[in-house]
């Protein structure tokens, strides 16, 4: 086992993997910026190191500072998280010359499968259904746009091969649109992600966002999908709300798709935790791309199958066996991502925790690096709380998580909790009525 991690993170995150690192009796050690410095996984880490400045770029996503935090902590694992460095192949590959273990994929698997358009013709190969194809990735310029545009069929959707959590991608309707709008999208690709490689696919008018989580030991030939989670409550293209199961959808082939998804990880020798998203239509589904790393919502996976997901991926990257072919579902989860934001439009808002009031009691897990008088700050995402609710089944789920959302105080800050509540009280949300754009389509409802 790792005699000691360095947790590449912050935030409730890292938080997380320190949790898991205490129970299996490994070291951690904390980055941070210089704004993070009373930040809780500075706090709850048996080393912590400054590597920069409050901008990600000078510390959170600053290679070599990490790097030398390494030589000078002597970790000899790295756990990126979520985010920041945890889907960059050149930090994994730089790892490993360094022979320190990435825990994660290797920097091949990244770059097969963490690129959106790479991962679209593996995943077509292996006979998984896609909405786009051959010809519509790496797209050039407007002219080739328009192009693929016209040979898949309006609407399409154009995404950044190296994009995440809704930047970099925008739906089109007509070839004005493209014209006037692809330039624009591109730079914004170049901007936030350091590359402007762009893709197409179709547009579903009526999709929900489905994801199967799968982890994956190619040492000892074995993948296990980790059921489906229902991650359709969406703004701005950021879930908000994920659920498992969902009790409406039923999709067809699940066999075959499931046979086709590790055949996939197998041959391309994927190692450790992954998610593979899908839209879902008329019971069909189609792969969109796939996550390398360790998703924001697998509390909501764990909790329905009474599992520790960072544990097995630690344990996997030590070159420890896995197996969880006996494991079964065991609870309805519900998790509503809590953000430090203005919930009508979105905006931001950082500022000082004057109070925070967390809920408890049966059916109810809190994921947070909040305190009272902690500063959120404007850096970083607005992320800042994660409620997971249980129950035996849907109803039970969504009566607790709506207890425990009445019992939550975060006092100095806002944020969307009244907007959790209000989404769970909506007859479309208790009968399953609602798509990827429900929300920014009747959020003029809310109040």
């Amino acid at each position: 086992m790792f005699k000691k991690i360095l947790v590449a993170n912050r935030g409730e995150i890292a938080v997380r993997i320190i949790r898991a690192c205490k129970e299996l009796n490994i070291k951690t050690v904390a980055i941070h910026s210089n704004v993070d410095t009373e930040a809780m996984h500075v706090k709850l880490a048996d080393e912590s190191i400054c590597v920069g400045s409050a901008l990600p770029n000078g510390s959170y996503l600053n290679i070599p500072s990490i790097i030398s935090a390494i030589d000078i902590t002597g970790a000899d694992a790295v756990h990126p998280g979520y985010g920041f460095l945890s889907e960059n192949d050149k930090f994994s590959k730089i790892l490993s010359s360094h022979k320190v273990k990435f825990i994660g994929p290797s920097s091949k698997s990244i770059l097969d499968l963490g690129n959106k358009s790479n991962a679209l013709s593996l995943a077509n190969e292996f006979g998984l259904p896609i909405l786009g194809n051959k010809n519509s990735k790496d797209i050039k310029n407007t002219s080739d746009a328009v192009k693929i545009a016209e040979n898949i069929g309006m609407p399409i959707v154009i995404k950044a091969a190296y994009g995440g959590g809704g930047k970099g991608m925008r739906v089109f309707y007509n070839k004005t649109e493209i014209d006037k709008f692809f330039s624009q999208l591109k730079a914004e690709a170049k901007n936030y992600f350091g590359d402007d490689t762009m893709y197409a696919e179709k547009f579903l008018t009526n999709a929900k966002h489905i994801e199967f989580q799968v982890i994956s030991d190619p040492k000892n030939n074995y993948v296990e999908i980790i059921g489906q989670r229902d991650c359709s409550i969406q703004r701005k293209n950021q879930k908000i709300i994920e659920e498992i199961p969902s009790d409406f959808v039923h999709i067809k082939n699940l066999e075959k798709i499931e046979k086709s998804i590790k055949k996939l990880l197998l041959k391309n020798k994927y190692e450790g935790l992954g998610t593979l998203e899908f839209l879902y239509q008329d019971n069909e589904v189609f792969f969109i791309e796939m996550n390398t790393r360790l998703q924001v919502e697998h509390p909501v996976t764990e909790e329905a199958y009474d599992i520790d997901l960072v544990k097995y991926q630690i344990m996997i990257a030590a070159g420890y066996r896995v197996d969880l072919t006996k494991m079964i579902k065991k609870n309805h989860t519900i998790e509503c991502r809590i953000n430090a934001e203005k919930a009508k439009d979105f905006s931001p808002s950082p500022g000082t925790v004057n109070f925070i009031n967390v809920p408890g009691g049966r059916g109810v897990r809190i994921d947070t690096a909040l305190y009272t008088n902690y500063k959120v700050n404007p850096h970083y995402d607005s992320l800042v709380l994660k409620i997971i609710s249980k129950g035996k089944d849907r109803n039970e789920a969504i009566s607790v998580m709506k207890r425990a959302l009445d019992e939550i105080i975060i006092d100095g800050i806002d944020t969307n909790i009244e907007l959790h509540k209000w989404i769970l009280n909506q007859k479309d949300f208790i009968k399953g009525i609602y798509n990827t754009n429900w929300l920014e389509k009747n959020i003029i409802k809310f109040s």
